[in-house]
C-alpha cells in the first residue's frame, strides 16, 4: 500500500522545512502564475536543443567504451593482456574465456561500488562541479586502457572505469526529471538512452575502421581507446558549463525560467532541493514499486552484459570473419534507433501506455534468443542472425524501465536513491549476463546464456504486471479523495515525495 500524507500536515510542517524545500520556490512562488503557450513552447525547445543531442553523445559513449571489448578481443587484446587461455593438453585443444568474462564483469563491480555514493553527490553538489571533473577523469581512465599490460591491469581499470561512470546514467534520469513534465519525460529518457543504439552503429563502424590498421607502434585496440577517451574529453568539457536546475539555466531569460518551472508545477514531481532527506531515503528503500522496476532492470539488461562483451564473438561463431562479426552489430543498433525513440514518443499521444509497450517489447526479445538458441547454426546461417538483431529489442525495454521509474517517484532525495537503484540493478544484469557464456558450450549454442535470457524476460513481464496493478489501484484511489485543490499550487515545490503528495498520480 502506497500511503499518502495529508495535505493538512504537510502544510504545518512548513515553516519547520522551508530551507529543504525546491530552489524553485524562491523564484515562482506559492501559487501559479499564468504563462504564454508561445513562450512554453521555445523554452521546451531550448531545453531540448541544450540537453538531448549532448546528452544522447554522452550516453551513446558511455555505451561505446564498454562495448570496445567485445571488438579489442578480436583485435588481438585477448592474446595480448592473456584473457584468453588454451589448454592443449586436451584433445582437441580448449579456449578458456573466463577472464573476458570477468573483464566484461568487473566494470559494473566498480559501478556497483560508485552508484549511491556518486549519485549523493550529485545531489549535494551543483550538476557541472561533479559532472565536468568526473566525466573529464573518465575520458583520461579510457584513454589508458591502452597502457595496460596485463589482465590483471586491466581489471583495474575497468574497475576504476565502472566507479568513474557510474554517476552519468543516474544523473541524466534526475536530469530530465527535472527540466520535464512527467508526459514530456518518456520521450526525453527514450532520446538520450537511443546512445545505445546510435553508437552500437557508429562505435561499430569505428572498430571496423580502427580494424584495417595494421600499421604503427599501437595495436588496432590500443588505437580504439585513445580515440574513444578523446571522444569523452570534449564531451566533459560540455558537462563544465551544465547549469544546476532551471532556476539558474542561462541558456534561458529571466522570464523563461520563471516559465519552465511552471511548466513543471503540475506534474508535483518538483525540481531540484540539494539537501538529502534521510526520511526520503527511508521511503525509498521500503517503497515496493523501487523494487519492481530494480527487478525488472536486473532481468532485462543481462542480455547487454553478453551482447556488449561477446556480441562479435557470438556472430563470429555463425561463420563470419572478424571484421564481418563486427558489422553485424549494426541492426542491433537499427532496432534501438528506431524502437526507443518510437516507444518513447507513443505514451506523448496515448496515457498510460509505457507498461503495456514494455511487455510487448519483451516478446521480440524472448523470441530472439529462441531463434539462435534452437537454429541450425552452420556456415552464414539466417535464422539466428535476425534472432540476434530482433534481440536489440531490449534497448526499448530498458528505456521504458528507466522512464517508469524516473516518472513515478517525487521528491529530490527519493529520486536520487530511484536512480540509483535502478543503475544497481543494471549492474546486476550485466554482471551476471557475461557469467552466462560458458565456452565450454559453444559447439550447442551456449544454452545457458539464451535459456537465461528467455527465463530474464519472463520475469521481467511478471514484475511489470505486478506494478502496473499496484500504481493503477493506487491511482483510482487517489482519484476518489477528496481534496482541496488550491493547495496543489502550494505544495508543488515543497519537495514532497509521492507518497507525500496527493495530487500526485503514477504514469503506466
Amino acid at each position: 500500500m502506497i500511503e499518502v500524507q495529508s495535505v493538512g500536515n504537510a502544510k504545518a510542517n512548513e515553516p519547520m522545512h522551508g530551507a529543504e524545500k525546491d530552489a524553485a520556490l524562491a523564484v515562482v512562488g506559492d501559487f501559479a502564475h499564468e504563462i504564454d503557450p508561445v513562450v512554453a513552447k521555445r523554452v521546451l525547445r531550448k531545453i531540448d536543443l541544450y540537453f538531448m543531442p549532448a546528452m544522447l553523445i554522452g550516453y551513446g559513449i558511455v555505451y561505446w567504451d564498454k562495448a570496445i571489448l567485445g571488438s579489442a578481443s578480436l583485435f588481438g587484446m585477448t592474446t595480448d593482456l592473456e584473457l584468453s587461455v588454451v589448454d592443449y593438453s586436451t584433445t582437441p585443444a580448449t579456449t578458456d574465456t573466463s577472464r573476458l568474462s570477468w573483464a566484461t564483469s568487473i566494470f559494473y563491480f566498480g559501478m556497483l561500488a560508485g552508484l549511491y555514493p556518486m549519485t549523493l553527490i550529485l545531489q549535494k553538489f551543483n550538476l557541472r562541479y561533479v559532472f565536468g571533473p568526473v566525466v573529464l577523469l573518465w575520458a583520461i581512465t579510457c584513454a589508458a586502457t591502452a597502457g595496460v599490460t596485463s589482465w590483471k591491469g586491466l581489471y583495474v581499470q575497468r574497475f576504476f572505469l565502472g566507479v568513474i561512470e557510474s554517476v552519468i546514467p543516474t544523473g541524466f534520469m534526475t536530469i530530465v526529471s527535472s527540466y520535464y513534465t512527467q508526459e514530456e519525460q518518456t520521450l526525453r529518457q527514450a532520446w538520450w538512452f537511443s546512445g545505445v543504439g546510435w553508437f552500437t552503429i557508429i562505435g561499430g563502424a569505428l572498430n571496423y575502421g580502427f580494424g584495417q590498421i595494421t600499421y604503427g607502434a599501437l595495436t588496432s585496440w590500443q588505437y580504439i581507446y585513445i580515440f574513444a577517451g578523446a571522444l569523452t574529453f570534449l564531451f566533459g568539457i560540455w558537462c563544465c558549463f551544465m547549469p544546476n536546475s532551471p532556476v539558474t539555466a542561462w541558456f534561458l531569460t529571466p522570464e523563461e525560467r520563471v516559465v519552465a518551472l511552471e511548466r513543471l508545477r503540475r506534474g508535483q514531481t518538483g525540481v531540484r532541493c540539494q539537501q538529502i532527506k534521510m526520511d526520503q531515503v527511508k521511503e525509498a528503500f521500503t517503497d515496493p514499486k523501487i523494487y519492481l522496476v530494480a527487478i525488472m532492470m536486473a532481468s532485462a539488461y543481462a542480455i547487454n552484459g553478453a551482447i556488449s562483451g561477446f556480441g562479435p564473438l557470438i556472430v563470429a561463431t555463425f561463420g563470419y570473419d572478424t571484421l564481418d562479426s563486427i558489422l553485424f552489430q549494426f541492426p542491433v543498433g537499427g532496432v534501438c534507433i528506431i524502437f526507443i525513440p518510437l516507444c518513447g514518443y507513443i505514451p506523448t499521444i496515448i496515457p498510460n501506455t509505457r507498461i503495456p509497450m514494455l511487455i510487448a517489447c519483451c516478446l521480440p526479445v524472448i523470441a530472439g534468443c529462441a531463434m539462435i538458441w534452437k537454429s541450425q547454426w552452420g556456415y552464414h546461417p539466417a535464422t539466428p542472425v535476425a534472432g540476434y538483431a530482433i534481440a536489440g529489442f531490449f534497448g526499448p525495454v530498458v528505456s521504458l524501465i528507466i522512464t517508469i521509474g524516473a516518472s513515478n517517484v517525487a521528491g529530490a532525495t527519493k529520486k536520487t536513491i530511484m536512480a540509483a537503484t535502478t543503475f544497481v540493478a543494471y549492474t546486476v544484469g550485466n554482471i551476471i549476463g557475461p557469467q552466462l557464456i560458458k565456452s565450454s558450450t559453444k559447439a550447442q549454442h551456449y544454452p545457458e546464456l539464451w535459456e537465461g535470457m528467455i527465463i530474464c524476460y519472463c520475469i521481467t513481464i511478471v514484475a511489470a504486471v505486478v506494478l502496473y496493478v499496484i500504481l493503477w489501484r493506487e491511482n483510482r484511489r487517489r482519484d476518489e479523495m477528496e481534496l482541496d485543490e488550491v493547495l496543489r499550487d502550494k505544495i508543488a515545490f515543497d519537495d514532497l515525495t509521492d507518497k507525500q503528495n496527493p495530487f500526485f498520480r503514477y504514469v503506466l
